[in-house]
């Protein structure tokens, strides 16, 4: 049973600004795949160095020390009336980071540290889930955990339009090295989002691919995809039947692929052939890949805004099920090589000259994502790293049928190989998608894929 103890405000340690102002956004954080709140938790157990057995104080006394570094996740986002409605931040000395507080009357291990079933109703109560208008109003919302034996969970509903997964992890680790007792963080947040992700004067879009992504539909309505009811599932991925399939295709192709590209796919044509979409429907496969490195300049290391882009293979659902994986595999492969910075460029600049007229990836979008090497391990209170790492998202890359490749608790009595994969699809593709999983997790030594 949970009971929430309080709900407090985390205000700033001091004030960092003398007036209040207005901060306007980057072209891809006002991206309108990313108005929405992204959720997530990272669960820690009890094994402890600190000198208290609750990490209430600890916590919340270093995200008030951290906030007047990363202020701006306490103020509001608003739509700018003029010219396009465009999201914009408003920050005020009164604004602080909502706080929930909440115990619970079991053990961590008594459910496995949330490894078994990440889209149980449980595991979404740790996570604060906002409406859209209090996700605006309260762009960062956290809630604190504690389990009987000691162990917690920090949950993180953050509107997506101020960050990433890395952007979101900076500040967690901030906070981190504070309450593990150092005077000083490490990385000084860069904001700067209009210079150094901002349109071109003038604005063009060079890159031929972005138009062919992307289309202007005032009408469709983002994340109301009218697909039927969506239900979240896990399932595993056992190493061994990952490496039949990868050298099944390697022997089909001559080509070695990645994880990703590989299970990717598979996932991708199941979920479709499953889905029964028509032939001649459009389907995407829609993936982020990283920027800050790529674009020219390189963005500089504190920069926490947006810096990924999408990255999309399109087919029609017929070739995407009747052609051998593989094939599909290799597109997904080589879509990687046209993320530039030419395509960069072009893409916040179609987003500079079309936001009003509702830009849209369209309908049966996939998308993907892998959390396996993201780092959260390094977010550590003075407990040690996460044993366990979440996303509760519904909604990733304009697609309301997300896929997260997940790894398995460090902290279950048995030590498990392989990983999970946290799949969203309609309700009534689930049997038949069920089937297709168990096709590649069998045993057979020739399993038809």
């Amino acid at each position: 049973m949970m009971k929430t103890i309080k709900r407090t405000l985390i205000f700033p340690s001091h004030t960092p600004f003398l007036e209040d102002h207005t901060l306007p956004l980057s072209h891809i954080d006002t991206d309108r795949n990313l108005h929405l709140t992204f959720r997530y938790l990272r669960t820690y157990t009890a094994t402890t160095t600190t000198t208290t057995d609750d990490p209430f104080h600890v916590i919340t006394s270093s995200i008030s020390k951290t906030l007047p570094h990363y202020y701006q996740l306490a103020g509001t986002l608003r739509r700018r009336q003029h010219p396009d409605n465009r999201l914009e931040l408003h920050c005020t000395a009164n604004q602080g980071v909502p706080l929930i507080h909440a115990t619970v009357d079991f053990t961590l291990d008594s459910v496995n540290y949330l490894d078994d079933d990440p889209a149980s109703p449980f595991v979404e109560q740790l996570v604060p889930d906002p409406e859209s208008e209090e996700g605006m109003e309260h762009p960062c919302m956290l809630q604190l955990t504690v389990f009987k034996c000691g162990g917690f969970t920090l949950g993180a509903a953050i509107h997506h339009s101020l960050c990433d997964g890395i952007g979101g992890t900076m500040f967690f680790n901030a906070v981190a090295e504070l309450a593990r007792g150092s005077t000083r963080i490490t990385v000084e947040p860069v904001w700067d989002r209009e210079k150094l992700l901002g349109p071109r004067d003038p604005p063009r879009v060079d890159s031929r691919l972005v138009g062919e992504f992307l289309s202007l539909d005032k009408e469709f309505l983002a994340y109301k995809e009218d697909v039927g009811v969506i239900v979240r599932e896990c399932f595993h991925v056992r190493d061994e039947c990952l490496e039949k399939f990868k050298r099944s295709l390697f022997d089909q192709s001559g080509f070695n692929f990645t994880t990703f590209e590989a299970l990717g796919a598979y996932i991708w044509r199941s979920k479709i052939k499953a889905s029964r979409v028509k032939d001649n429907e459009k389907v995407k496969f829609a993936y982020s890949i990283n920027i800050r490195r790529l674009v020219k300049p390189s963005l500089p290391s504190g920069y926490w805004g947006n810096g990924c882009v999408p990255m999309y293979v399109q087919l029609s659902a017929k070739d995407l099920i009747e052609q051998p994986i593989w094939k599909t595999a290799e597109l997904i492969r080589n879509s990687k090589s046209n993320v530039t910075d030419e395509y960069v460029r072009s893409f916040i600049d179609y987003q500079h000259l079309h936001f009003a007229d509702g830009i849209t990836a369209g309908k049966w979008v996939s998308g993907f994502t892998d959390w396996r090497h993201l780092g959260h391990s390094t977010v550590d209170y003075g407990w040690g790293g996460p044993v366990t790492v979440l996303p509760l998202a519904r909604n990733l890359l304009g697609s309301v049928q997300p896929c997260f490749f997940l790894p398995y608790s460090t902290a279950g009595v048995q030590k498990k190989e392989g990983f999970k994969v946290l799949v969203s699809l309609i309700e009534e593709a689930l049997f038949a998608f069920r089937e297709d999983m168990q096709i590649f997790s069998s045993s057979q030594e020739r399993a038809k894929y």
